[in-house]
């Protein structure tokens, strides 16, 4: 007979939902409160056609990031077995960017990608596995790459500013090496049988980090290309500051802004509406940018971010009809 999985205790969705939605209504009101309301017009630049020349690269940057987060997601695929075209890839890609950005949730994207991966090469497990590598590298490159401009830039650490961007990368590349190390060692990871979704989890990741202590190059690529896409998603920043007059140095802004990534996909608002606002409120007012303007900043990267996952819209809708189809038959 099946053991039944046991569930670990969780909060309603629509509880959830809730919750986040006033999580981002309160973050986004005190920020609004924090400056005057001529704030503005008194320091903001006169819009210019050189704006818009701004807003379509960062419109580039991250359609490109997109897709070097299609191509590891596809190097991860390999490397555990599989052999998926990019082509494939990219468009499940592309579809739980859609999903992940237009539905209220944080995972919703990737289970999209989990499950049509997983009736891709038939196999679930493994589709999971590729999803939580493809994502934890992701992560582990955001701590690094501001360590690197806090090395190339030492005066940083002496402000607020850098303090608690030092502080939020040792906590979060700890927090990763405590998972890596659990899910990877045969006596945690190895051990486990997936009695609840987080042992899963884990077990998953288990398999697949075997997969890569054979072959460290391959995970050294992996690296490089997780490296390159979180670069191209620090230019669209960059391009959008750009675009309403907020110039600094690019070594404050690499880093900065990875830690900006890591606070907005906590699961506290709805698509870190409010939490990455903040962020950038904290990160930047020692550099002479107004909270208004760092406040329309973080709404202009949302706002990027969501024309780009637009373009996920056809991938999810004729996938979605592929799915249907299969099922009748």
């Amino acid at each position: 007979m099946f053991r039944k999985q046991k569930q670990l205790p969780r909060l309603p969705r629509k509880a959830s939902l809730a919750l986040r939605l006033i999580a981002s209504a309160i973050l986004l009101a005190y920020l609004l409160t924090r400056f005057p309301a001529d704030d503005l017009q008194e320091r903001w630049p006169d819009w210019q056609r050189g704006s818009w020349v701004w807003l379509v690269a960062s419109l580039l940057a991250t359609l490109s990031a997109f897709m070097l987060a299609s191509l590891r997601w596809l190097q991860v695929c390999k490397t555990l077995g599989y052999s998926p075209t990019f082509s494939r890839v990219s468009s499940h890609f592309l579809a739980g960017q859609f999903v992940g950005n237009f539905l209220p949730t944080t995972v919703g994207g990737d289970i999209l990608r989990v499950t049509r991966m997983g009736a891709e090469i038939r196999d679930p497990s493994g589709a999971f596995a590729s999803v939580i590598i493809e994502r934890l590298t992701g992560w582990i490159v955001l701590p690094v790459i501001t360590f690197v401009a806090l090395v190339v830039r030492p005066d940083l650490v002496g402000s607020r500013a850098g303090t608690i961007a030092l502080a939020g990368a040792l906590a979060t590349l700890a927090i990763l090496v405590v998972l890596i190390f659990l899910a990877e060692h045969p006596n945690f990871g190895g051990r486990l049988s997936g009695e609840n979704r987080l042992s899963a989890a884990l077990a998953a990741v288990h398999q697949g980090l075997k997969s890569y202590r054979s072959i460290p190059r391959g995970m050294t690529e992996l690296l490089l290309i997780a490296v390159a896409f979180q670069f191209f998603l620090i230019v669209a920043v960059i391009c959008a500051a750009n675009a309403i007059g907020i110039e600094i140095s690019l070594v404050v802004w690499f880093a900065f802004v990875p830690i900006v990534f890591v606070a907005q996909v906590l699961p506290i608002a709805i698509g870190g509406l409010g939490v990455r606002e903040a962020a950038l409120v904290l990160f930047l007012s020692s550099f002479g940018v107004s909270s208004g303007q760092s406040v329309v900043l973080g709404l202009i990267v949302y706002a990027i971010t969501l024309i780009a996952s637009l373009v996920g819209a056809v991938p999810y809708i004729l996938g979605s009809r592929q799915s249907d189809a299969g099922g009748k038959a």
